[in-house]
């Protein structure tokens, strides 16, 4: 439906994250609620179980639990978004490089090894949410989400 839309959902995606983590002042309810927001979009009742990737939504909860790595990875997305022309590649990479800077901002955190495992298990949802497009990167044929297209009318 195109990038104004595309916008919008990940805005609303994003803020559902949020949203759920914040309902909580205490940390282990945040970590609960931003991860049964993540499940509950990934595997949606209201289609069958098979929602979205969970991308959007995990950025609104680890902006909540997490800012200062969530924005770091965020800005690994773009980057790799910028660089690929594929969202895809940008959210695969940004949930790999997630548990990494996560740790490195956690030294001494409460709550450190919950949230490590939970950022690991996003992670590993993620990726696992992306095997398609990782199969089709791999393969040559993943289209370009933003950027120049081939000669042959399909995506470079």
């Amino acid at each position: 439906m195109g990038p104004r839309w595309g916008g919008l959902v990940f805005l609303l995606d994003a803020a559902k994250g949020t949203a759920a983590a914040l309902l909580s002042a205490q940390l282990p309810t945040q970590i609960a609620a931003g991860f049964a927001a993540i499940l509950g979009h990934v595997f949606s009742p209201w289609v069958r179980f098979r929602g979205g990737r969970g991308v959007a939504t995990s950025l609104g909860v680890f902006l909540a639990l997490l800012p200062a790595p969530t924005l770091v990875a965020f800005g690994v997305w773009i980057v790799l978004v910028a660089l690929s022309g594929r969202v895809s590649v940008g959210s695969v990479g940004a949930a790999l490089a997630y548990p990494f800077l996560a740790a490195a901002f956690l030294a001494g955190r409460d709550h450190r090894i919950a949230l490590l495992v939970m950022a690991s298990l996003v992670t590993a949802l993620i990726v696992a949410r992306h095997l398609p497009n990782i199969r089709r990167i791999l393969s040559g044929t993943e289209p370009r989400t933003f950027g120049r297209k081939d000669a042959g009318g399909g995506a470079a």
